[in-house]
C-alpha cells in the first residue's frame, strides 16, 4: 500500500510538472483516457449480459459447472480482444500499457475492481473503517485483522451480587462512561465457507477507573488500600486507575447470515451487515496502578499528586464477554470473575463488571 501511495504522489508531482511544459499534450493524454474508459465500459455491458445468460443456464441445469467456466473464459477472451482491436484502431501510443489495463478490467474478479474496499462508515456505533486494498475473493473477507476501541462503564460488585451494576451500597461512586478498552484481534471462519461461526483471539490494553463517593478519597497505610474523608484541602478530582493488558478468545455467531456466490460456489459474505453475537473468555495481567487526587488549599488552586498503589490489588484477571452487535455497532458486558482488589483493603466491592460500546473499528 505504501508504494502504492508512493508512486501515485511521484505521477502527480509528474504530471504538475508536465502540464506546466505542455499543456496540449495533457489534454491529449485527458482525451485518450477517455476514449478507452468508454470502450471498457461499453463492451463490458456487453460482456456481462453474456455472463449473464450462462449463469442463467446453468441455473437451469442446462450446463454443469465445468462448462460454465469454459464459457465465461470464452467471452472474456472474446471481449479482450474485441477491446484491443478497438482501441488499437483509435490510438497505437501507449499500446502495451493499454493491454495490461483491459487485461485486468476484463479478467479480474468483480469483487477487486475497488467497489466497497475501502470505506469509512458513521452512524449509532460511532465509527467503522474498512481497509480492504489487499481482498478479493470472498474468502478473503472471511479472515480480518481489526483494531478496535471501546468507551466502557466499569462498576465493581460483591461476590454474592456479581451483576449488581451501579450499586448504591458500593464505596465507588456511579459512572457511566469511566473506562476504556483498545484492542487488535484476529478473525477467521470456523466450518466451511457458508458456516456462520467465527473465532476471534487478540491483544488488549483496558483501563479501569474509579473514583470514591462523598469526598473521600483512597489511601495506602499500613500495607492496606483504604478510602477515608480528605483533609488536605477542597478536593476536586480524586479517582483510582487500574491498567491490564489482556487477551479475549472469542466466539462469533452470525443470526441472520447472507451469502454471495463466486467461481461456483457459496460464501457468507462477510461484507454485508449482519446481526452478530459474541461470548468469549479473557485473561489479564495487570502492568501499573495509581491514586490520583486534585485539591486546592490556601496556597494554591491547584495541587496534583499521584501515588502508585503497592497493595490492595491483584495482579491477574479472568473473565467472561457477551455481546451483540449490527454492522459497526457493537455493544457488550464483561465480568470479572476474579477480584481487582485482595484481602489487603477494606473495600467489600471487589469484582469488576462492565458495559460498553464499541465507537470505533478499523478492519484490514
Amino acid at each position: 500500500m505504501k508504494t502504492k501511495i508512493a508512486l501515485m504522489a511521484a505521477l502527480m508531482a509528474f504530471s504538475y510538472v508536465f502540464s506546466q511544459e505542455n499543456q496540449s499534450e495533457q489534454n491529449s493524454l485527458t482525451l485518450y483516457s477517455r476514449t478507452i474508459d468508454s470502450i471498457v465500459v461499453s463492451e463490458k455491458i456487453k460482456m456481462n449480459k453474456e455472463l449473464d445468460e450462462v449463469d442463467k443456464d446453468f441455473k437451469k441445469n442446462k450446463i454443469g459447472a465445468d462448462e460454465k467456466q469454459k464459457l465465461k473464459a470464452d467471452i472474456a477472451s472474446k471481449y479482450e480482444q474485441s477491446i484491443n482491436e478497438k482501441i488499437d484502431a483509435r490510438k497505437t501510443e501507449f499500446e502495451e500499457a493499454t493491454r495490461e489495463m483491459v487485461k485486468e478490467a476484463v479478467l479480474r474478479p468483480i469483487d477487486s475492481l475497488r467497489k466497497d474496499k475501502n470505506q469509512i462508515m458513521m452512524g449509532l456505533g460511532g465509527i467503522k473503517i474498512r481497509m480492504s486494498e489487499d481482498k478479493i475473493t470472498p474468502a478473503d473477507y472471511l479472515k480480518s485483522w481489526e483494531y478496535s476501541v471501546a468507551i466502557v462503564g466499569t462498576s465493581y460488585t460483591t461476590k454474592d451480587k456479581p451483576f449488581a451494576f451501579l450499586n448504591n451500597s458500593s464505596e465507588f461512586k456511579n459512572t457511566v462512561f469511566n473506562s476504556g478498552i483498545y484492542l487488535v484481534r484476529y478473525e477467521n471462519q470456523l466450518g466451511d465457507y457458508k458456516s456462520p461461526f467465527f473465532y476471534r483471539i487478540g491483544l488488549g490494553y483496558r483501563w479501569d477507573q474509579s473514583k470514591a463517593k462523598y469526598g473521600r478519597t483512597f489511601t495506602q497505610e499500613s500495607k492496606i488500600l483504604d478510602i477515608k474523608d480528605f483533609t488536605k484541602g477542597n478536593l476536586k478530582d480524586t479517582h483510582i486507575n487500574n491498567h491490564y493488558i489482556f487477551v479475549p478468545v472469542e466466539l462469533k455467531f452470525v443470526l441472520n447470515p447472507k451469502y454471495v456466490e463466486y467461481n461456483g460456489t457459496q460464501y457468507l459474505d462477510n461484507k454485508a451487515n449482519q446481526f452478530t453475537v459474541v461470548a468469549g473468555v479473557y485473561g489479564g495481567v495487570r502492568v501499573a496502578s495509581n491514586i490520583y487526587n486534585r485539591y486546592s488549599n490556601e496556597y494554591s488552586k491547584r495541587i496534583v499528586e499521584r501515588e502508585t498503589i503497592n497493595h490492595g490489588v491483584n495482579d491477574l484477571i479472568f473473565g467472561a464477554k457477551l455481546g451483540i452487535g449490527y454492522g459497526g455497532f457493537n455493544i457488550f458486558v464483561q465480568k470479572d470473575f476474579t477480584p481487582a482488589f485482595n484481602n489487603n483493603t477494606t473495600l467489600t466491592h471487589k469484582y469488576g463488571l462492565q458495559i460498553g460500546i464499541e465507537v470505533m473499528n478499523i478492519n484490514f
